[in-house]
């Protein structure tokens, strides 16, 4: 099992420059772009900010340029939501988020808490995918449900041919940085309980822009830079970083030394120039605003 992991595409309404000065599209364009040579894939995972402004025309152009890709591959795309989505748009346009090569709904169940979470299942090629709805609604820290956990736990009672792949946004596991202690999912120990002797071996995340491995009880964790961009840490401490660059990350199971994890880079002609920084106060504004919980 091949699978191409990208995350933080964060497109919005407008195939232009954002207010960093990066155009979103052109980044996701130029990876896949890059990505022409890189075969036997199996599945493409997009796990959340799909979109920057929760629009259905990001949302459209999500399914149009990586459902494109697919499509050529013969392969299905699964999204999951992340905190810069919306729900009631994501959901208009991309539906369950699992989506065979042809662009058609093809989970195999899907939740319903009520609340438009969403969250699915499909077994592809023997693997269980799972995705995960950890947006919290005007926040960046991310949160999964009780409902969700409680769906999650029956799913997981009957174990997969090849075992089960978890995707969601937020990471259930941090750096010593403090945004990410801010900003990460907050309820990781409920996550642990529900996943706890079951045939997950692997939890596909993004939101941090940068790549990160470790693991949740025995399931490994990979965190997979971001799609507009990357972040630096070797910016000053308390203060962030975001250069240019898109990454994704190709994930092989089923070797007896997988999971395995390369992370692949476009060629990108303004590679490593800045994007944004924030410095210590501003970063902490920025905590202050997305971490202070409802």
């Amino acid at each position: 099992m091949r699978i191409l992991h990208l995350s933080d595409t964060h497109l919005d309404r407008f195939d232009g420059p954002n207010k960093h000065g990066v155009n979103a599209t052109q980044s996701l364009r130029r990876m896949l772009a890059d990505l022409a040579a890189v075969r036997d894939i199996d599945v493409v995972v997009v796990s959340g900010d799909v979109a920057d402004d929760g629009s259905p025309e990001a949302y459209g152009a999500a399914r149009e340029i990586v459902g494109e890709f697919a499509s050529a591959r013969n392969v299905p795309v699964l999204y999951s939501t992340g905190n810069h989505d919306e729900r009631g748009a994501f959901s208009k346009i991309l539906g369950s988020g699992h989506l065979d090569p042809s662009g058609n709904d093809r989970a195999d169940s899907v939740i319903d808490t009520g609340r438009g979470e969403r969250a699915a299942v499909s077994v592809i090629d023997g693997y269980r995918f799972i995705t995960l709805d950890s947006l919290v609604p005007e926040k960046g820290y991310g949160w999964i449900s009780e409902e969700q956990l409680t769906w999650l736990r029956g799913v997981l009672e009957e174990p997969a041919p090849h075992g089960t792949v978890l995707v969601f946004h937020h990471p259930p596991i941090t750096l010593d940085v403090e945004v990410q202690h801010a900003l990460g999912l907050r309820n990781p120990a409920d996550l642990a309980d529900a996943i706890r002797g079951s045939d997950v071996q692997l939890i596909l995340c993004g939101h941090f822009h940068l790549q990160i491995f470790g693991y949740l009880e025995s399931s490994a964790v990979w965190v997979t830079p971001g799609v507009v961009s990357r972040i630096d840490l070797t910016a000053p401490a308390r203060t962030e970083r975001a250069v240019r660059g898109a990454s994704a990350t190709l994930v092989q199971l089923g070797t007896p030394t997988s999971p395995m994890f390369h992370t692949l880079h476009a060629r990108d002609p303004q590679v490593g120039e800045t994007v944004y920084e924030l410095d210590e106060p501003q970063l902490r504004a920025v905590i202050e605003k997305l971490g202070q919980e409802s």
